[in-house]
């Protein structure tokens, strides 16, 4: 599946500690009528946990220069660490990254099981986009602005 381009995102919610969050590519609308999002994260994630308890998450689509981001939140730090001089707000109970390409603000309505993974469906509370920024993809295991 590594040549299939997809979109880098920042999926975040409201620990119990402060923000947490995880780069996730397997995101995407689930639905328009009603709308719903749907996104993947790994069963042992920290952030998966802290959407479990807040029941709010945000996706956060990153854009072209978002790399590291990217990096950052892939990375197992401490979310302390991730959240280190980031830019970012609370709207509607979940993390809003000030560098991102579009924002989706959620609240969970299913926890999926799939396989390493935990599916995770959220009915869409807001959201905000710029449309005059480039987005940035996943390729073939880099990252890579599309413009």
């Amino acid at each position: 599946m590594a040549a299939m381009p997809t979109a880098v995102t920042v999926v975040a919610a409201m620990g119990p500690g402060g923000p947490a969050g995880a780069t996730a590519n397997a995101v995407s609308s689930l639905s328009l009528e009603p709308p719903l999002m749907l996104a993947c994260l790994d069963r042992g994630s920290r952030t998966l946990a802290a959407v479990r308890s807040s029941g709010l998450f945000s996706v956060n689509v990153l854009g072209a220069g978002g790399e590291a981001l990217a990096r950052s939140f892939a990375s197992k730090a401490p979310h302390e660490e991730k959240w280190a001089g980031i830019e970012w707000d609370e709207a509607h109970g979940s993390p809003r990254l000030r560098e991102c390409l579009a924002w989706v603000a959620c609240e969970l309505r299913d926890l999926l099981d799939g396989g390493d993974h935990v599916i995770v469906t959220g009915a869409v509370l807001d959201l905000a986009v710029d449309d005059d920024a480039a987005p940035l993809v996943f390729h073939h295991g880099e990252y890579r602005a599309l413009s």
